[in-house]
């Protein structure tokens, strides 16, 4: 069980937070349901997930490298570039992780994020359940390389015989315990909707709940909600947000399409005075490269 920050910590972390993130601060360990405190007004920076070009990231060779990846970010006019996990390489060394660092400040744009694909779902005992505690610990090392601030993850899902509740308790000690290791590099972990117990507003507002660490915020995914009232949700959710990656289509209950309502989605954040990274993620079937300026464009347009 991790110690409890004193005041004085707790107000040194509210400082140094807000000098590293903006205006914005997270709430305190005593109040973990508060929500995020802003300054009054909005601010966007604009990124995109690496995710959107994963058909041209993958592959023997690929036909595309994270560098080349970094340099269409800069050709969209962007602030930033969020480099997904999934198409590092496997033997990956600090001087790698130091040259996308470089790349990316010689374009003049930061790395907004990473993102990882972790699952705490797995019980005590099990060997998985320690292997991806240490999976996320280890990116958690290469994103403070990186300088990045923040990392996306999962909750997970539940595995066989564990009833709802248990498998609750066993992703929030793991995001607890990976929360208190991050928040050693300053490091925030950002819990993203993404279906199992956090498919809904309600079910990821039950970690929000739940997770005592001031270096625990939400990854909110504009595309993850499968609803018939797709904004309300989002809206429920929005004050929580430390990143905020957008899909350009929603989904109803019945996983029918519809185009995001960009300007819709600006009001939401706005209103919330969210401050911080607007991520495209693009997952259409369309040139990614072509499809990602094309709406890119759009966001900004809407969000303006």
């Amino acid at each position: 069980m991790k110690p409890e920050l004193s005041n004085l910590n707790r107000r040194r972390f509210l400082t140094t937070s807000t000098a590293m993130l903006g205006t914005a601060t997270l709430p305190s360990v005593t109040s973990a349901i508060d929500p995020i405190q802003r300054n009054g007004t909005h601010k966007f920076k604009y990124s995109l997930a690496a995710y959107s070009y994963r058909k041209l990231l993958q592959g023997d060779p690929a036909e595309m490298s994270l560098h080349d990846f970094i340099d269409d970010c800069a050709s969209f006019g962007l602030e930033g570039a969020e480099l997904t996990s999934y198409y590092f390489p496997e033997e990956l060394t600090n001087e790698y992780l130091l040259s996308l660092k470089e790349h990316c400040f010689r374009l003049g744009l930061s790395i907004s994020g990473t993102a990882v694909g972790n699952d705490f779902g797995h019980p005590e005992g099990d060997p998985k359940r320690q292997e991806q505690i240490d999976y996320v610990k280890t990116w958690v090392d290469h994103a403070a390389v990186m300088g990045a601030p923040t990392i996306r993850i999962f909750a997970g899902h539940p595995k066989k015989d564990q009833t709802k509740e248990n498998s609750h308790k066993l992703m929030v000690s793991a995001i607890e315990e990976c929360c208190e290791y991050a928040g050693q590099k300053g490091i925030v972990l950002a819990l993203e909707n993404h279906g199992g117990p956090t498919a809904t507003a309600e079910g990821l507002m039950n970690f929000v709940n739940d997770v005592k660490s001031p270096w625990f915020a939400v990854n909110l995914d504009t595309g993850n909600f499968s609803s018939d009232d797709i904004y309300t949700e989002l809206e429920t959710v929005t004050p929580y947000a430390m990143n905020v990656q957008v899909k350009v289509v929603t989904r109803n209950t019945e996983k029918e399409k519809s185009p995001t309502d960009f300007k819709r989605l600006g009001k939401i954040l706005k209103d919330n005075s969210y401050r911080g990274f607007v991520v495209l993620e693009y997952e259409e079937s369309g040139d990614p490269r072509k499809e990602s300026s094309h709406y890119l464009d759009i966001l900004r347009e809407a969000l303006a």
